[in-house]
């Protein structure tokens, strides 16, 4: 596969796109790189993306461990690669056990979560999966994260099934990645 979107040359970048990709290199990413250089063609979007996603990534309700964990899940049900190769080693680093990533990849629910865990990775799947969840898993939800935080995992399946879709489409090449690619 080809990358359709490829990186633009500074050169060749227009003063908004300049702009829009400053914002993210000096931000907590440091570079731009993954769905950014696609979304660089539209530097407004990215700009409004770069933001929502620095709150979810790094301050949702639901804390950075939980976040990984429905970003994992997220880039399985897209079949994401470079979210994938992304985020599954930063899940490793922040705690999420590499028997439950690796059971992701392989598309099966995991063995052995805790509990905040299971009602993240199952209302992620039921979002994904059924477009909608449970009575009984939101309210597991609700009771475990509060409603800032149910919203908060709301948004970062909707903010990572958009830059799912940005990159499948723009067909994103994966970056080398300690984790190993995802089975297909």
């Amino acid at each position: 596969m080809t990358d359709r979107l490829r990186p633009i040359p500074p050169s060749e970048m227009t003063e908004a796109q300049r702009r829009a990709a400053q914002a993210v290199i000096e931000g907590p990413r440091g570079a731009l790189y993954g769905p950014f250089v696609p979304l660089l063609r539209s530097p407004e979007l990215l700009e409004n993306a770069q933001r929502m996603g620095e709150y979810l990534r790094y301050r949702s309700a639901i804390g950075v461990r939980l976040s990984e964990l429905a970003i994992l899940v997220t880039a399985r049900q897209w079949n994401q690669g470079v979210e994938w190769a992304i985020h599954a080693p930063i899940a490793a680093q922040v705690g999420v056990p590499p028997d439950v990533i690796n059971a992701i990849a392989r598309r099966e629910r995991p063995e052995g979560m805790l509990v905040d865990e299971s009602v993240v990775h199952d209302f992620c799947v039921e979002l994904h999966q059924n477009k909608e969840v449970s009575d009984r898993t939101y309210g597991e939800a609700v009771a475990l994260f509060g409603e800032q935080g149910v919203v908060d995992l709301m948004g970062l399946n909707g903010y990572y099934t958009f830059l799912a879709m940005v990159m499948n489409t723009a067909r994103t090449a994966v970056p080398v990645s300690s984790a190993p690619p995802l089975p297909d």
